[in-house]
């Protein structure tokens, strides 16, 4: 019965291959590579194309693309959820047997006869009466259509891998860059927040400053470096996976005898490929102690009390800082402004003059913000994270990665997130705020030449741990 089975199944695929050899319909033809289609998908305007030509086409466009036959405007599509789009192309008429060749590879030495089935066991094609050889008799045999179907199917799953990090490494370039572009400034920036802090020490202390400022420049320079070389090597990556996703694509478009020949290299090589792929750099400067600053500051010492009738919570800071989290886990939890987490603390005292230091244990704690805000924001329910006479430093987390910023202005601080107690210290008359990460005895940030003319209050607030 198996014998008689593969002779009608044989004589069905002859009949069939020469029938669809006389006609191949336009409608199974993509007008960008004139070739058959591959995971075919259809535009806003009604044509068709194949998904990695559309992939590769429009990946550089700008963002108004167009229908590359009729120009009509297309918005660009989710390519990640039409790559696994539903493959038309045997449905239409154009089946596996009519790309074969009429090649000796496809014919049986033995019995000139066409090899329609594939031997799983030593990976070879058979024909009819091969497949039926004391060799071949105990292993599995399958149909070169069903094989190569099950082959393409997995070069298609490939190339949706592929394009998924070659976009993950695009993100990746934007990220860098952004930081690469701004490093120049941010560190320029740093050097004078440093020069600020030394000149209130005593005089023994300019060696010190020397060389911390000599050490800050020469690892930012590496620091910069290493953030070139990291675009370069994202920049690098997106071209060879771009080149692996066209050797995908044409494998997938190769006769099944040719792709079977060489599918298994051209798999290897890309999951080798994705086992590469560079990450972003999370740049982070060295902490300095600048001697003798925490005992300098302890004279003006002074204890914060919490004032418990102000509960303000509907202060939209804290859902700014979710956002700015970005992260599956904050994104999914439901906001409620009356959770402890939620509500912002304002210390009891207020000043106008003097200088004050005071330090606040944010322990563990993922994401948190300390400061003074003008004594005003106590009454108000629209605080946002670009808001005038706020001077805060905030820590938020972002999958295990932790992120420093200071307001206001806005800005991000490239150094290793500081644990325990942080010293905040103001003085009034000099329009000076300083953080200080107190279990190194470090500077984290301040803010310079800013000019008081109203009462500052003590802000505090701690998220989850």
């Amino acid at each position: 019965m198996p014998r008689v089975n593969k002779v009608l199944s044989f004589c069905f695929l002859r009949n069939m291959a020469s029938a669809s050899a006389q006609c191949l319909p336009s409608e199974i033809i993509c007008s960008i590579c004139q070739d058959t289609f591959t995971d075919p998908a259809t535009i806003r305007c009604g044509h068709r194309f194949c998904t990695p030509c559309l992939c590769l086409l429009w990946e550089d466009a700008p963002a108004v693309t167009c229908c590359p036959v009729c120009k009509a405007v297309s918005p660009k599509m989710d390519l990640k959820s039409i790559i696994l789009a539903k493959k038309h192309i045997h449905s239409t008429g154009n089946s596996v047997i009519s790309q074969l060749p009429g090649s000796a590879k496809q014919m049986c030495g033995t019995h000139q006869v066409i090899k329609l089935y594939f031997c799983e066991a030593d990976k070879s094609l058979l024909c009819l009466f091969c497949s039926c050889s004391a060799g071949h008799a105990t292993h599995e045999h399958y149909s070169v259509m069903q094989i190569a179907e099950h082959c393409r199917e997995h070069l298609l799953m490939q190339m949706k891998s592929i394009w998924k990090k070659k976009q993950e490494n695009q993100r990746n370039i934007k990220k860098v860059t952004n930081i690469f572009r701004a490093w120049e400034g941010f560190i320029n920036l740093r050097l004078v927040m440093i020069r600020a802090e030394y000149p209130k020490v005593c005089q023994y202390l300019q060696e010190e400053k020397q060389k911390h400022l000599e050490m800050l420049a020469i690892e930012g320079t590496v620091i910069f470096q290493r953030l070139n070389r990291n675009v370069a090597r994202m920049i690098h990556m997106g071209k060879l996976l771009r080149k692996i996703y066209e050797e995908l694509k044409e494998m997938c478009l190769k006769a099944d005898v040719d792709m079977l020949q060489g599918v298994e290299d051209t798999m290897k090589r890309s999951q080798l490929m994705q086992l590469y792929i560079p990450q972003p750099l999370d740049p982070q400067l060295s902490t300095w102690t600048i001697t003798g600053m925490l005992e300098r500051l302890n004279s003006f010492r002074v204890y914060i009390t919490l004032d418990g009738k102000i509960r303000n919570c509907h202060v939209p800071l804290i859902e700014a800082l979710r956002c700015l989290q970005c992260s599956p886990v904050y994104r999914d939890v439901p906001w409620d402004p009356a959770r402890p987490e939620n509500t912002p603390t304002w210390g009891a005292q207020t000043f106008t003059a003097g200088k004050h230091y005071w330090e606040v244990n944010v322990g563990n704690a993922c994401d948190w913000a300390v400061g003074l805000c003008k004594e005003s924001w106590t009454s108000r329910t629209d605080m946002l994270l670009n808001s005038e006479d706020i001077f805060l430093l905030l820590c938020v987390s972002k999958d295990g990665h932790f992120s420093l910023f200071s307001t206001f202005p806005f800005l991000p601080h490239y150094i290793q997130r500081p644990q325990g107690y942080i010293g905040v210290f103001l003085d009034y008359e000099c329009g000076m705020i300083s953080f200080i990460n107190v279990a190194r005895g470090s500077l984290i940030c301040n803010f310079l030449s800013r000019s008081f003319s109203f009462p500052l209050r003590p802000f505090i607030w701690c998220g989850p741990k």
